[in-house]
């Protein structure tokens, strides 16, 4: 087994640090990768995502469990085949993530549990086909539609239904999903006689229960109450003659993304004990879905500063990077820590990092104190592993970046830089 990594004196994941005046990932200089590569880059270290699945897995040992990964955190095709290496499973949200999953290796089908509101006809034919472990019903509609297509194509599927157990969890309204209000999943309360109606459906085989109250949820009190109220529910279907054998708990456990930066191990094992310990007893196996758990601290996105531009008394530095490449500042007023690549001054001062996309909302950091840095110096945007390239774009007709991914003194380009070729590939002039 892979020996954990040490985090660094300042407690941040060993995915970045610094030598002396210069930023590596792993052992590799970051500005010879930027240099090589070119910027926007995004960066990952093999080994930290390695530590952190291997770490969260370990959390859960004695407990029956599947760690199905959420590939809409990251999903490059090199990350999801180093999970699968491991034994990770998947949580997809469409077909196209289990395409991906499908192409770096057609086993982990069966370790695939399939979620999201709006499953199409396609997409359920194409998981049908494939055979996956589960998939998360969302609604009656799915239901009967999920139903029809099993009879039509003979196939038996293993089913759960997502219930929303009013559960409030403290984070971004956004990517809050646990309260009635939230198109996800269905009324709790509703759930015996909905299930009733899936187990007179010949090809589905009621078989768990699924939950998701939210993401980047650092506390794991919402966590645990989630879980008392669907032990409950379980208790009750078996009562009614159901064979529940799965409690899908979904994912959302958060990081730190201000730098104060925590033991991944301690954090695991207090999240681990808040959701198994109202299990106690019951012989259910686990689903777990982390995305950003896993994913979050072991990726960066480089870019260089392009321009120095004062306005007025607001300071601003101009970086190649945009919105387009990482949204979540723009999105959700998301936090990421932003260090230099090399350390040329221990002066400070108070700047607006921004992008070059031609909207006000295009920035990284405003009013933040930064070390001093000029045009052409690389800056790191630390803790963006998750949501970051998975949610790019071509706006403003940009080329997505680069994808390196780090290992020890070795690196390897896993996604080359999208080129204006690339954009146009599909699209005509008529």
């Amino acid at each position: 087994m892979t020996k954990p990594l040490k985090p660094s004196a300042s407690g941040r994941p060993p995915a970045f640090v610094y030598s002396g005046k210069k930023l590596l990932c792993e052992a590799v200089p970051v500005a010879q990768l930027a240099k090589r590569f070119g910027t926007p880059l995004y960066v990952y270290s093999s080994s930290t995502i390695r530590d952190r699945y291997l770490t969260f897995d370990g959390a859960f040992k004695g407990s029956p469990h599947t760690v199905c990964y959420s590939v809409k955190a990251n999903s490059n095709l090199s990350i999801l085949k180093l999970l699968a290496s491991m034994g990770s499973g998947f949580d997809i949200v469409s077909g196209g993530e289990l395409e991906r999953v499908l192409r770096v290796d057609k086993k982990a089908a069966h370790r695939v549990v399939f979620s999201g509101v709006g499953k199409t006809q396609e997409e359920i034919d194409l998981a049908l086909k494939t055979g996956i472990l589960m998939f998360n019903i969302e609604s009656e509609g799915e239901a009967e539609l999920l139903g029809a297509r099993a009879s039509k194509l003979k196939k038996h599927a293993r089913v759960a239904l997502r219930v929303n157990p009013d559960v409030f969890a403290e984070t971004h309204p956004y990517i809050s999903t646990g309260l009635h209000k939230h198109k996800f999943g269905i009324p709790i309360a509703d759930a015996r006689q909905i299930y009733r109606k899936l187990a007179k459906m010949r090809y589905l085989d009621v078989a768990g229960i699924s939950v998701h109250i939210g993401s980047q949820i650092t506390s794991v009190d919402p966590f645990n109450a989630a879980m008392e109220r669907l032990v409950e529910l379980a208790v009750n279907l078996r009562r009614d003659g159901h064979d529940i054998r799965y409690i899908d708990c979904g994912g959302g456990l958060g990081i730190h993304y201000h730098g104060e930066h925590t033991d991944f191990a301690q954090t695991a094992q207090r999240y681990a004990l808040a959701v198994i310990k109202p299990l106690s007893g019951l012989g259910i196996h686990l689903l777990l879905e982390p995305g950003r758990a896993i994913i979050g601290p072991c990726g960066a996105l480089i870019t260089r500063v392009l321009y120095r531009k004062r306005n007025g008394d607001k300071n601003f530095l101009v970086v190649d990077a945009g919105m387009n490449d990482l949204i979540r500042p723009s999105l959700y007023s998301a936090y990421h820590e932003i260090v230099p690549v090399e350390l040329s001054s221990r002066k400070r001062e108070t700047v607006d990092v921004v992008g070059p996309i031609c909207e006000t909302g295009d920035f990284f950091a405003r009013d933040r104190e930064l070390p001093v840095v000029g045009s052409g110096d690389l800056v790191a945007l630390l803790d963006a592993g998750a949501y970051g390239m998975s949610i790019s774009s071509n706006y403003n007709t940009r080329g997505r970046a680069a994808e390196v991914m780090v290992s020890g003194k070795q690196t390897k380009l896993v996604r080359r830089r999208e080129t204006f070729d690339d954009q146009v590939r599909t699209e005509s002039v008529r």
